[in-house]
């Protein structure tokens, strides 16, 4: 039998044919102050079906602001001492996936607090391009299978500590089975969490999911927060799920089944 050969770094479009991992990586948002990373990033990318725009870090908000991209790959390093005030901000403006490269020497912080201002990978240099090309697709890829799943009308429903909440019905039920009354824009925001567990989401996600557009102030979701924590925390099979996320906005931290 012969043995199995990967590949070379540059090399590989008919082995990926072959293997069926030709799905586009769609406009990629590079940043970086080094110029060489930038160069040899993009260069790799675009051999893998990828539309890249490669930039210095201080045009990253001006470009979320104006473009659409369907990735996002940051230099850590480059964003500067603010940097993880940087990525808060990336994440109120848009739910883009993002993957962060930093350095080995600041790698366990970086990492944890990458994910936890939603990155949604963390990688560390010195690293392959095949690496980070292999990570993006596997971002994507859950990406594009949370979207069937969401708006499939096969899925009738999520489970979290015990409790249900149904889409047909529009009813939460606690873990002993009593209905807990919701209000429309209740529901659409325990819905809107649900979808997400585990992820911070900024007050604009959660209002455009509420369909609140009349309203005047951001802080009104802060109103309807507190309206639906009150009414799961008086029940006594409750916990404080709902966390406020500090120059974000609010994430739901639970375990969360889909019920089909």
């Amino acid at each position: 039998m012969r043995a199995y050969e990967a590949p070379d770094a540059s090399g590989g479009l008919a082995w990926e044919q072959s293997l069926g991992l030709t799905t586009s990586l769609g406009r990629v948002l590079v940043v970086s102050n080094n110029a060489a990373l930038r160069t040899r990033l993009s260069s790799f990318l675009e051999r893998h079906r990828g539309e890249i725009v490669p930039i210095e870090a201080h045009h990253l908000l001006r470009h979320l602001e104006r473009g659409r991209y369907g990735l996002m790959i940051v230099d850590f390093d480059s964003l500067g001492p603010s940097g993880f005030a940087i990525l808060g901000r990336i994440r109120m403006q848009t739910f883009v996936p993002l993957i962060l490269l930093t350095d080995e020497r600041r790698a366990d912080i970086d990492y944890v607090v990458g994910l936890e201002l939603g990155a949604d990978d963390v990688l560390i240099h010195p690293f392959e391009p095949r690496e980070l090309l292999a990570r993006a697709r596997a971002i994507l890829r859950r990406q594009e299978i949370g979207r069937s799943i969401a708006g499939s009308p096969t899925v009738r429903g999520f489970r979290f500590d015990g409790w249900e909440l149904h889409q047909k019905t529009r009813s939460l039920r606690d873990a002993s089975g009593a209905v807990i009354e919701l209000s429309k824009r209740e529901f659409s925001l325990l819905t809107c969490f649900l979808e997400a567990p585990l992820r911070p989401l900024s007050r604009l996600h959660l209002m455009r999911a509420t369909r609140m557009h009349e309203d005047i102030f951001d802080r009104s979701i802060d109103v309807q927060i507190l309206r639906l924590r009150r009414k799961l925390e008086a029940n006594p099979s409750a916990r404080n799920w709902i966390k406020t996320v500090r120059g974000i906005g609010y994430c739901f931290e639970a375990q969360v089944e889909t019920l089909f």
